[in-house]
């Protein structure tokens, strides 16, 4: 067989997901203990009862043959269960009888189970066969009640532990939702489970995990709360001595060291701009001013504003609700980033409602598609140019975000960076009554 086989064949046979539930294992659990016990249960009830019905059978020959023995010494004719050297005897009760021992056996005559009790008789053997039947029928009925009952217990069991952990379990799913959602970025997100403030539950686990989640929810809150208003400070308070500082630069006598000096204050105004940019976007307090535009208009102004060589292409233009300001935003800092980081050309194309920027450089980093654009990191690379603090695309996402549009991050089959920004469509009755252009027209190409 071959490897493929074997893995195709091992694939096939694996259990659905759904039995890895806590539910389910549960379940399995109860079942197979409950399982367990009514066999080990049924089989010494069993035991006993089969012991005790044979001990009195056992009995009851004994005493037979006890007066069947009588009647053969008096020389009376015996009776019909009774007889010497009769068929269907077992062996080993015949041999018994002639070494001159007295003894009992279950057995059968005819077919039908008998107890058999036997003596030895003038070098024969003197035996009597006592039906068996009832007490067999009494046994068999016993076993069928033991199974039956065990039954009735194991599924009556089985659906009172499947609904006792009915609770842990939707419990356990609400407190994995949650972590779900902070882990999106939702840190007011809170279980609030009412045992973990019970005292009597203290040894709840679940309660406690669900206290733990929201300890560390708020934990976490608390210390990026710390960290945007330390971020918005700082900012704040550089904006005083950098607008001192740039006055001061515009007076200093011309040459390269006042420009390179003018440069640096310029960066660290720009700077200070983007942080407290991003105070605003992580404290959630910023709100779009939505209008209807078209979108191949807003890519050749964004582009313009930038002051950098990129070519737009408007294959398919359409209108848009969005935030005229904030998508000049995005789309700047887009191309913006694609010139640092690439190589021209760098490529702006308007399909519909979806904006693409390109570059032909290395690409995007594997961190930055894994995880996203992280402030204050960038990595240089092959073809990189260095430096920046990375927060561009950081404030391009915040600002999608509060537009309500989609931001995806990709890098061409054959090299390059890829942004791709989805823009949202207007309600068709918020379209302005009087243009009636088609959504669809194609629009000018520019540079």
């Amino acid at each position: 067989m071959s490897a493929g086989t074997a893995g195709a064949r091992r694939h096939r046979w694996r259990l659905p997901s759904w039995t890895a539930t806590l539910r389910w294992k549960a379940a399995l659990f109860i079942m197979v203990m409950c399982c367990f016990l009514a066999a080990v249960l049924g089989v010494l009830v069993h035991v006993l009862v089969s012991r005790q019905s044979e001990e009195q059978a056992r009995n009851a020959a004994l005493d037979r043959l006890d007066s069947v023995v009588e009647t053969y010494v008096a020389g009376e004719p015996l009776s019909r269960d009774a007889g010497l050297d009769p068929p269907g005897l077992p062996p080993a009760l015949r041999d018994m009888a002639r070494r001159g021992e007295r003894g009992t056996q279950l057995g059968e005559r005819d077919g039908r189970p008998t107890m058999w009790a036997v003596t030895p008789a003038d070098g024969r053997v003197l035996a009597v066969g006592q039906d068996y039947s009832q007490r067999a029928v009494v046994i068999r009925g016993l076993d069928q009640a033991i199974i039956g009952s065990s039954a009735v217990a194991i599924t009556l069991t089985l659906i009172v532990g499947i609904y006792a952990t009915r609770s842990v379990t939707r419990r356990l799913h609400r407190t994995a939702q949650v972590a779900r959602r902070i882990s999106d970025g939702d840190l007011d997100a809170r279980v609030d489970d009412p045992r973990a403030q019970c005292p009597g539950y203290a040894r709840d686990e679940t309660a406690a995990v669900a206290a733990a989640l929201d300890a560390m929810a708020a934990s976490l809150q608390s210390k990026l709360h710390s960290e945007q208003r330390f971020t918005a400070d700082v900012a704040h308070e550089l904006r005083t001595p950098l607008t001192g500082l740039h006055a001061a630069a515009e007076l200093l006598p011309a040459g390269r060291p006042t420009e390179m000096v003018q440069e640096r204050v310029q960066a660290m105004r720009r700077l200070t701009e983007d942080l407290l940019e991003i105070s605003r976007l992580d404290a959630e307090v910023e709100r779009a001013d939505l209008d209807v535009h078209r979108l191949g208009p807003l890519a050749e102004r964004a582009v313009r504003a930038t002051g950098l060589t990129a070519e737009v292409r408007v294959v398919r233009d359409c209108r848009v609700e969005t935030d005229q300001r904030r998508l000049e935003r995005v789309l700047g800092n887009l191309v913006a980033n694609a010139h640092k980081h690439g190589r021209p050309p760098v490529v702006l194309t308007v399909d519909g409602p979806v904006v693409t920027v390109r570059d032909h450089g290395d690409g995007y980093p594997d961190e930055l598609l894994a995880e996203g654009p992280q402030r204050f990191r960038t990595r240089p690379g092959k073809g990189r140019k260095g430096g920046g603090h990375g927060l561009g695309l950081t404030i391009a996402v915040g600002q999608a975000r509060v537009l309500g549009t989609t931001l995806r991050f990709s890098n061409a089959p054959d090299g390059g960076a890829v942004a791709e920004l989805t823009v949202r469509r207007p309600d068709t009755e918020r379209r302005p009554a009087g243009d009636s252009t088609p959504p669809g027209e194609d629009g000018r190409s520019g540079a």
